[in-house]
């Protein structure tokens, strides 16, 4: 065992061109875990093509960590999810050892007991489309979709998005009769939008779930409600490590 990641070894595996993974699984996952990186290549100019490529890539991906053996892998685009779906995924990932963006947010929504909910999109019409319908599919009301203002038809703008962004898509979101808000992708950052959030209502994020998914399963424990709340909480541990790592991202949200 490396004397780097005595807590655990995370594989992640982001999209090319996303900056934004690895900054907040870096203040999300606990101190001593260690995370080994991947990155998700497609050439496509299309961007629908592109989250396919991402998708169809990810066995190669994961060949490209020789001998490493990460206990979880985060496939972190949530994108190619929404256009492939979890039966899709369920026949390309090893069982268990993979988690995907959308899967894990899943999971916080059955801790939950999320039936209704809203959604900040930071896609282009096509994707928010199929967003969408993803969790209609998974037996979830959606009381609003709410798109960011943009064009994003080529998806890699998404990455010039910032908390503050997100943050104003929070106060202006229909959230009448939703039980959760998701800010949907993990191309956007959002740590900082949900350190500000109004407590009353839980705010997910693709990345946020993605840590806490990860944190449960190096620790062999199960994805309940209780550890999913507190990690909602004003004093989650994540909360000091994203003002030490990223103050400037708290001071901009706020503004």
């Amino acid at each position: 065992m490396s004397e780097y990641g005595r807590a655990g070894l995370v594989g992640v595996l982001p999209p090319q061109s996303n900056r934004t993974v690895e900054a907040e699984l870096g203040v999300l996952l606990e101190p001593d875990v260690a995370t080994v990186v991947s990155r998700l290549v497609c050439r496509d100019e299309s961007a629908r093509e592109r989250l396919l490529g991402y998708f169809s890539n990810v066995p190669a991906a994961l060949a490209s960590f020789d001998t490493l053996q990460p206990k979880v892998t985060l496939f972190a685009c949530t994108g190619s999810t929404y256009l492939v779906g979890l039966e899709a995924e369920d026949r390309v990932f090893p069982a268990r050892n993979v988690v995907s963006a959308a899967r894990a947010v899943l999971a916080a929504l059955d801790a939950l007991e999320i039936e209704r909910m809203a959604i900040v999109s930071p896609y282009p019409a096509w994707l928010t489309e199929a967003c969408a319908a993803f969790w209609a599919s998974r037996g979830r009301r959606l009381v609003d979709v709410h798109p960011l203002e943009g064009e994003r038809d080529d998806t890699r703008r998404i990455y010039a998005l910032t908390s503050k962004d997100a943050a104003a898509a929070l106060t202006r979101i229909r959230t009448a009769g939703a039980q959760a808000v998701l800010l949907t992708g993990t191309g956007m950052p959002t740590l900082a939008a949900l350190a500000g959030a109004n407590p009353a209502l839980p705010v997910l994020s693709s990345n946020f779930c993605l840590g806490w998914v990860a944190m449960r399963r190096l620790c062999d424990a199960p994805l309940d409600r209780a550890s999913l709340l507190a990690w909602l909480s004003p004093n989650a541990d994540w909360r000091s490590r994203l003002a030490a790592r990223f103050p400037s991202a708290l001071e901009n949200s706020n503004r």
